[in-house]
């Protein structure tokens, strides 16, 4: 289905609902099953507008969509620095974390002009050393060499069964590729793109920064017996 950017999906209900969300795959809404905002579009429906809507109030949709990439990635950084605190290795970098998680919560709690000029990607590149710092601190726990795959471009990789624990897959492409079966603990995921990689048997105890929806775009045993 192809509509412009800002335009309600079709499937919308009145209740601001999905009306295909239990056939969404099936239906090939592939995209909408993987997608998470972190509470950003109830935060700015409850707190940023009070309660209002765009249907009500038609003027507000404009703002409302403009702010959902911003507040959405204050969202998605609070969820890692969350993660990040839950980390015992990391317990001598918690005060900052938990500083940055605060200021970040502040932020998102703008009003609309002020989070329309606030500039998230940079604000994102100095939140990240942290979380990388959190990530090392939490990976040097195992033992031998840990893969570096930063950035990598794994599309279709052969990687079943490797021992790949405490690696980084910092944004790295894993799009297709085969883990299955493999040493995937202490593994950063952090902004990985995991579309249809299989990890059916990998042992992902312990990763690190894996989020719900990139398990969901995923081959997993528990969708593909």
């Amino acid at each position: 289905m192809d509509k412009p950017a800002g335009r309600p999906c079709r499937n919308l209900n009145d209740e601001f609902r999905c009306g295909i969300h239990e056939v969404l795959p099936q239906r090939g809404f592939k995209g909408c099953v993987v997608f998470d905002c972190f509470g950003a579009g109830q935060r700015i429906t409850q707190e940023t507008f009070g309660g209002r809507d765009w249907r009500s109030a038609p003027d507000l949709a404009g703002d409302m969509f403009a702010l959902l990439p911003i507040v959405r990635q204050l969202h998605e950084l609070m969820w890692f620095l969350t993660e990040a605190l839950r980390l015992d290795e990391a317990r001598r970098l918690h005060p900052k974390l938990r500083a940055a998680l605060d200021e970040t919560d502040a932020l998102a709690a703008g009003n609309p002009a002020e989070l329309r000029g606030f500039d998230v990607d940079a604000y994102r590149a100095r939140v990240n050393p942290l979380l990388r710092r959190a990530s090392e601190m939490a990976r040097s726990r195992v033992a031998g060499r840990r893969a570096d795959h930063s950035g990598a471009h794994l599309i279709g990789r052969r990687l079943r069964g490797a021992d790949l624990r405490g690696a980084s897959f910092r944004g790295a492409l894993l799009i297709g590729a085969d883990l299955s079966g493999a040493d995937l603990r202490r593994a950063d995921f952090t902004g990985a793109d995991l579309r249809g990689a299989d990890l059916r048997g990998a042992n992902l105890e312990g990763a690190l920064f894996l989020t719900a929806s990139q398990l969901r775009s995923a081959v997993t045993g528990a969708d593909h017996p």
